[in-house]
């Protein structure tokens, strides 16, 4: 069997597959990266595997983060979305998905790329921390207060330094998998 990180549902293929094939992986897609941190919005007090089961009803919902359609989304087409049950129906997250997809524009428009303005806090470079077991991981750091604060300024919605040390450790920014564990793709080096 193979060794994962400590948090993963063994009983969720979604789970695994999230964990396998995407989580901590550096992501530089505008599209997904969008995607991404919508769902790490949506997770605000929910479990991530109740958001990992509701993906691809989101998908649909939110036109699969087409972005110029996601930011001229009707406060109709937003509201009518307050019916369906394969989703959060959470009113606040449902409009600030169109809300960060026009901040998310915006930011393309400003630095070029969502994905440069992102990665810039890194300098480019993932941060590989030697995390043992999952339960030493922080909620937030010091980098989270500060891309969250920068978030909130572009006009971003749900980006609290939580919500944030999550998205920057699923987009592959930070390397939080622990060092036993099969995905660590910085395992060799701390072996």
């Amino acid at each position: 069997m193979k060794s994962r990180c400590g948090w993963v549902k063994l009983t969720n293929p979604l789970y695994i597959a999230y964990h396998d094939q995407e989580w901590g992986q550096p992501l530089h897609d505008e599209q997904k990266l969008f995607e991404l941190l919508c769902m790490e919005t949506y997770q605000a007090g929910l479990s991530w595997e109740t958001v990992l089961n509701k993906r691809q009803a989101f998908r649909e919902a939110f036109h699969q983060y087409d972005l110029q359609r996601v930011a001229t989304m009707t406060d109709s087409e937003l509201e009518s979305l307050m019916d369906n049950p394969a989703i959060i129906r959470n009113r606040a997250k449902i409009f600030a998905t169109r809300a960060n997809a026009q901040a998310f524009l915006a930011v393309q428009e400003q630095f070029g790329s969502f994905d440069s303005y992102l990665w810039s806090f890194v300098d480019f470079n993932v941060r590989n921390n030697q995390v043992k077991n999952y339960q030493e991981v922080p909620a937030k750091t010091d980098l989270s207060n500060l891309i969250s604060k920068s978030l909130k300024k572009q006009g971003f919605k749900f980006v609290g330094p939580v919500c944030v040390y999550s998205f920057i450790q699923a987009a592959g920014l930070v390397n939080d998998h622990e060092i036993s564990c099969v995905c660590n793709p910085a395992r060799k080096t701390f072996m």
